[in-house]
């Protein structure tokens, strides 16, 4: 079978890092072409990474007819502006994590690639990995209980001005980087939409970005996520789920590494044991599952709805921020 040709929208660190070396591996991938506003750029980043052909426009990328599909790492206030381009020329679309600025653009990018009949997939990574596939399993199979409670903490420490995550114009700072992973799978155990939340974050001086961010949301009947993300602390990842009748943790929970396996720890009234998953490529299994979905005509793995729903969440956590209360969630 011939592999489906992707189309790279800008020479991004991310890829170039984390998504490259990976991709490699697939059955189903072609890395064809990359884009960069820099025609040199893009022949640099191409030769490097081993694309067939650059482009000095996103433009021309996209209007190229041997790409079967776009990937776009660009900054988050670009999004929604490549998506559409990308649907106008009828090109499915993978597009990283925030989808958009707020849910108000991720609901309008789903219903225009829904009206051109262009599939569209928001790039959460971790929800392929065997460790988040077995712990939503257990979840489902009520080992745990009925979950009342998850909790996460994820940070890192990144204090270049120049760097797209801390310039606020773009749609930088920690909710929007990493506070999306911990609202998303918070979503994902639970089951179910938060009602209501509440925020506090304090903003860099310089960089106006959110820096330091702590959430709690409220799914009612006393069930709660509670979160902290940060851009200026000590890198740091965790995730646990209490239930009415155990726990589990996520040990490595977003960034994974590719050659260890993966560990969720469970305690029940039986006592608490290690799961461990297969050694797995992340960002491989994404990019791989959502190709199947291109190949075989279905749905894309992660629909679309639930990236406008993780959008509202961060909306409403903003919203908190800056009122001091309580705010509903607002659906799409």
């Amino acid at each position: 079978m011939e592999k489906l040709r992707m189309g790279v929208l800008g020479c991004s660190g991310h890829y170039a890092l984390r998504v490259a070396a990976p991709l490699r591996g697939s059955l189903l991938i072609e890395p064809y072409a990359v884009a960069s506003r820099d025609a040199a750029k893009a022949q640099g980043f191409a030769d490097r990474l081993g694309f067939a052909v650059s482009y000095g426009s996103y433009e021309a990328l996209i209007a190229d007819p041997k790409v079967d599909f776009i990937y776009i790492p660009l900054p988050n206030h670009l999004h929604l502006e490549y998506i559409k381009k990308a649907a106008d020329a009828g090109k499915p679309v993978l597009c990283e994590k925030p989808l958009c600025l707020n849910a108000r653009e991720a609901a309008e990018a789903a219903g225009y690639c829904a009206k051109k009949g262009v599939p569209l997939m928001e790039a959460f990574m971790y929800r392929f990995h065997p460790q988040w596939v077995r712990a939503a399993e257990l979840v489902r199979a009520g080992e745990i209980g009925k979950v009342m409670s998850t909790g996460g903490a994820f940070s890192y420490t990144n204090k270049d001005a120049s760097n797209i995550r801390n310039i606020a114009a773009l749609g930088g700072g920690a909710l929007m980087d990493i506070g999306c992973y911990s609202v998303s799978s918070a979503r994902l155990i639970m089951g179910a939409e938060p009602r209501r939340v509440v925020c506090t974050l304090v903003r860099d001086p310089q960089f106006k970005t959110d820096v330091f961010t702590s959430a709690i949301l409220d799914y009612g009947e006393g069930r709660t996520s509670t979160f902290t993300v940060s851009t200026q602390m000590f890198p740091c990842q965790r995730f646990t789920a209490v239930g009415t009748g155990g726990s589990l943790s996520v040990e490595v929970p977003y960034n994974m590494y590719g050659d260890v396996p993966g560990h969720v720890t469970v305690s029940v009234g039986l006592g608490t044991r290690l799961v461990e998953t297969e050694i797995a490529e992340q960002y491989l299994l994404e990019f791989d599952a959502f190709a199947e979905s291109l190949i075989d005509k279905t749905a894309v793995p992660t629909p679309i709805s639930d990236a406008v729903a993780n959008m509202a969440v961060i909306d409403a956590l903003f919203a908190s921020a800056e009122s001091g209360k309580w705010e509903n969630i607002i659906k799409y």
